[in-house]
C-alpha cells in the first residue's frame, strides 16, 4: 500500500481576470504563472478516520490532527514544532512518521539529495507524552532511512554505509555493521543501480515483533567506477561512484538477519542468484520473504524463512516464475494478515493481481486483456482490493475495486482521463486526483465507493489562466505501425488551424519501456511548451510505438534483444502516414526526445531520411554505456547479444546522419553519462558530419536549475524555428 502522503506542489496567485496573451518560454519556465496547486502533505493515522499534516497555527509550525470529513478545518495540535526551534529549524522539516502507538514522532529535517531517490537528513524523536526531544545521534549525522521499530522502542538508521539501532529508553546506540565504506561495502541501503532500476533505497526491514532486522549488504569492490567532473572551482573536483555497465561486474548482494537479543548477524543462504529486489516480513509470525532474480531477470524465486529469538531456519523456495524474455519487479505488493501475498504477474500475457500463499499456490484476482497499473491495497474487513488499470484503454488510468475472489469489479473513479488515489489505512476514504490532457489536476475526497465528499483543490484559477491564452486542445487519434498495429497518438494543432494550409510537424517521442507519452493526462509545463510550438505554427504529435506500456506482454516485450529496432520502424511508418495528411508539409517533419527519446531521435536521423531535423537530449548513443540492470533486462549482455547492441546504437550510424541535429547533455548526468554524447560527437566529427551541441555544466539527467530550463527550451525553440 502506498504511504498516505501527498506532497505540496508549487502554487499560483489568485488571478481574478486574465488578458489574452501569448506564451513564451520565460513565462512557462521562469515564473509561477502556470504552476499547479496540489493539496498539502498529510498522513493517515492508525484508525484511518483521522489524518495529520503540518500546519501553521498562530505563526507556529505544528503537526495537527484532522478528520477526513473536515479536511479544511483547523484541527487539533499534536505537537508544536516551533517549541523546539533551539534544537532544529522547524521550517526545515520535510517529513515525519509516527511510532506504532502514535505516542512518538520521528522528525526529518535538512533534506539533502544524493541521487534520484536517495538523500540524507537530520532526524529527531519527539515523545508526545513527555514532550521531550532527542536527536537520533548527535555526532553520527546526517543519516539515512531512519525508522521506528514496530513497537516504537527503537529507531534504526544508516550512517556512512553502516546500520545502527538506537534504544530510545536507554538512549544508547548499537552499531550493527562495521564494515561499511564508501564505494566498497554498503549495508541496509542500496547501490546506485538498485536505486535507479529497482526503484528503492531502503534495504532493511524490521520484523513485526521488533526482535530482528533483515537487511541487504552490497559488496561493490569489483564494480568499476565512473568519474564525473564538477566545475566551479579553480581545480575541478569529481563525483566518483560505482556504476556497473552492461556486461560488467555487479555488486555481490547478500541478505542478512540481525537479532537484537544476542546481537548476532546471520547471512542467509539463497542459492544462485544475481539480484535481491524485494524483502519483507509477514504480519504475524516473523517469516521473512525474499525475492531473487538471475542476471537475465527471467527467473524469479520467492524464498521464506522463519526467525525467532534463537533460531533462523534455512530459506526455502516456495514459488518460482520463469519467462522467455524478462520479468519486472514493481511496488505492487502487500502481505495480508493471513500471511498470503498480493502481487502482480504477467503470466497470462497481461499484468494482473494474484494472491500467493506460502505453499506456492497462486490465485488470480483480476482478469482481462488489459494491464493493472497500480495496486493500492486491500480492506481486509470486507476483502475489497483497490487498484488502477488500463481497462478503458492504454491512454487512460482508472480506479477500480474488486473482491479478493475476483468478483464484483467496480469503477470508482467517475471520469475518464488519468486518475490516481491515496487511501486511508482502513480504506474508508481516499484522496483522488483526476486530470485529462487539457485539464490540470482536481483533488477530491471520496469514500470507499468513489463518491465525492468534497473538492479539496480544483485548480480553477490555473484553468482560467490557460483559457486566457491561445491554447489549442490536445486530441487523440490512431496511427498504423509496421505491423499495422493501431498505435496511440496525440496531436496539438495551431489554434488558427486552416486545413487548406501546409504545416510543419514536430514529433515528440520517448518510446521506451516503462513510460508512455500518449496519456490522457495534463503534462504541465511540457504541455505548455508544445502549445508554444503550436502558436509558432507547428503541429505537435506524439506516438507510443511497440515496446511501450499497458497493452499486454506481446506489445511490450516484442522489442526484447533489439531495443530501438521495432520502435524506430513504427516511428518511421507513422511518420510516413503523417506525411500523407493533406495539411502536413511532408518536407518539414522533425523529431525530439529526451533520454530513451533522445536515443530514438538520434536513431531517426542516422538510420532514416524521414526527418529534416532532430533534437536529442541526454541520449543513450551506445547501449554498452548504460547500466546493466536496465540494459540486460531488455538486451542481455553485449557478449551474448552483439548484433542487438551494434545494430541499434546510433553511434554506429553517425556516418549516415541526415538533417539538422542538435545533441544536448548535462555534464554531471549520473544516469546517462555524458560519455554517450561525447563519443557520438567524436564519431560525427570523424565522418565530417556537421551538427550542433550544447553541454550544461554540473547538471544531471533532468537538466534543471535557475534559468536552465528556460535556456534549454529557448534553444530547442530557436533550433526548431531555424531548421524546421
Amino acid at each position: 500500500m502506498k504511504q498516505f502522503i501527498i506532497y505540496t506542489f508549487l502554487t499560483i496567485a489568485t488571478l481574478p481576470h486574465f488578458k489574452a496573451q501569448k506564451l513564451s518560454n520565460e513565462l512557462i519556465w521562469n515564473t509561477r504563472e502556470f504552476n499547479s496547486k496540489g493539496i498539502e502533505g498529510f498522513k493517515a493515522m492508525k484508525d484511518g478516520n483521522y489524518f495529520s499534516k503540518i500546519t501553521m497555527v498562530n505563526d507556529s509550525i505544528c503537526i495537527t490532527k484532522h478528520t477526513f470529513t473536515n479536511y479544511s478545518g483547523t484541527g487539533e495540535v499534536i505537537v508544536n514544532l516551533s517549541r523546539f526551534s533551539s534544537t532544529f529549524n522547524p521550517s526545515s522539516v520535510f517529513d515525519y512518521s509516527f511510532s506504532g502507538k502514535e505516542n512518538k514522532i520521528l522528525i526529518a529535517t535538512k533534506y539533502k539529495s544524493i541521487y534520484r531517490r536517495s538523500y540524507t537528513a537530520e532526524y529527531y524523536v519527539i515523545n508526545l507524552t513527555s514532550k521531550k526531544i532527542q536527536p537520533i545521534h548527535e555526532f553520527y549525522g546526517p543519516q539515512k532511512l531512519a525508522k521506528f521499530s514496530p513497537d516504537g522502542n527503537f529507531v534504526s538508521f544508516v550512517y556512512e554505509n553502516n546500520l545502527y539501532v538506537k534504544n530510545l529508553e536507554k538512549d544508547s546506540i548499537y552499531q550493527v555493521t562495521k564494515d561499511g565504506t564508501k564505494n566498497n561495502i554498503i549495508n541496509a541501503t542500496t547501490d546506485w543501480v538498485y536505486e535507479e532500476e529497482f526503484g528503492f533505497t531502503d534495504a532493511y526491514r524490521w520484523a513485526p515483533d521488533s526482535k530482528s532486522i533483515a537487511f541487504l549488504k552490497f559488496n561493490e569492490s569489483n564494480v568499476k567506477e565512473i568519474s564525473l567532473p564538477i566545475y566551479g572551482e579553480l581545480y575541478p573536483s569529481n563525483l566518483i561512484y560505482k556504476y556497473p555497465k552492461a556486461g560488467e561486474d555487479n555488486s555481490k548482494v547478500s541478505a542478512l538477519v540481525y537479532q537484537l537479543n544476542n546481537k548476532q548477524t546471520t547471512e542467509l543462504r539463497l542459492g544462485d542468484y544475481e539480484y535481491i529486489p524485494k524483502l519483507l516480513w509477514t504480519k504475524k509470525d516473523p517469516t521473512l520473504i525474499l525475492f531473487t532474480l538471475n542476471r537475465h531477470q527471467n527467473n524469479l524465486r520467492v524464498h521464506s524463512l522463519n526467525v525467532t529469538d534463537t533460531l533462523i531456519t534455512e530459506p526455502m523456495v516456495f514459488y518460482s516464475e520463469r519467462t522467455k524474455s524478462y520479468l519486472e519487479i514493481d511496488e505492487n505488493i502487500s502481505i495480508l494478515s493471513n500471511n498470503t501475498i498480493i502481487l502482480t504477474s504477467e503470466r497470462d500475457e497481461y499484468k494482473h493481481l494474484y494472491q500467493l500463499d506460502l505453499k506456492g499456490k497462486m490465485t488470480q484476482i483480476t482478469k482481462g486483456k488489459w494491464d493493472v497499473i497500480d495496486y493500492y491495497g486491500i480492506n481486509e474487513k470486507n476483502n475489497k482490493v483497490y487498484y488502477t488499470s488500463s481497462e478503458l484503454g492504454a491512454i487512460y488510468k482508472t480506479i477500480f475495486s474488486i473482491d479478493l475472489s475476483g468478483k464484483n469489479k467496480k469503477i470508482i473513479s467517475q471520469r475518464k482521463g488519468y486518475n490516481d488515489a491515496v487511501f486511508s489505512s482502513n480504506f474508508k476514504y481516499f484522496i483522488k486526483s483526476h486530470t485529462d490532457a487539457n485539464t490540470p489536476a482536481v483533488y477530491s475526497l471520496c469514500n470507499y465507493n468513489g463518491k465525492e465528499i468534497a473538492i479539496l483543490e480544483s485548480n480553477i484559477n490555473l484553468q482560467g489562466k490557460l483559457n486566457s491564452f491561445n491554447i489549442s486542445p490536445k486530441t487523440f487519434f490512431k496511427l498504423k505501425g509496421v505491423k499495422k498495429d493501431s498505435l496511440n497518438a496525440w496531436m496539438i494543432k495551431p489554434l488558427d488551424f486552416d486545413p487548406l494550409k501546409k504545416y510543419p510537424v514536430y514529433i515528440n517521442v520517448y518510446g521506451g519501456p516503462g513510460h508512455n507519452t500518449v496519456r490522457d493526462e495534463y503534462e504541465g509545463k511540457t504541455y505548455l511548451f508544445h502549445q508554444l510550438l503550436a502558436q509558432k505554427g507547428y503541429i505537435v504529435i506524439s506516438i507510443d510505438p511497440r515496446g511501450t506500456m499497458y497493452r499486454g506482454v506481446n506489445f511490450k516485450k516484442c522489442t526484447y534483444l533489439q531495443l530501438g529496432k521495432l520502435e524506430l520502424e513504427d516511428i518511421i511508418a507513422t511518420t510516413q502516414e503523417i506525411k500523407k495528411i493533406n495539411y502536413v508539409d511532408s518536407e518539414r517533419v522533425g523529431i525530439q526526445g529526451w533520454s530513451f527519446g533522445g536515443f530514438l531521435s538520434s536513431l531517426a536521423l542516422t538510420k532514416s531520411t524521414e526527418f529534416k531535423m532532430g533534437i536529442a537530449i541526454a541520449p543513450v548513443t551506445n547501449w554498452k554505456y548504460y547500466d546493466n540492470i536496465y540494459t540486460e533486462r531488455f538486451m542481455q549482455t553485449p557478449t551474448e547479444n552483439k548484433s542487438g547492441y551494434e545494430e541499434n546504437s546510433p553511434i554506429n550510424y553517425a556516418k549516415d546522419l541526415h538533417g539538422k541535429y542538435l545533441i544536448v547533455h548535462g555534464s554531471l548526468d549520473d544516469n546517462v553519462h555524458i560519455q554517450n554524447t561525447m563519443d557520438m560527437i567524436s564519431e560525427l566529427i570523424k565522418h565530417d558530419k556537421q551538427f550542433s551541441s550544447f553541454i550544461y555544466p554540473n547538471k544531471n539527467h533532468s537538466i534543471y536549475g535557475q534559468n536552465v530550463r528556460n535556456h534549454l527550451f529557448n534553444m530547442i525553440l530557436e533550433f526548431t524555428i531555424e531548421n524546421l
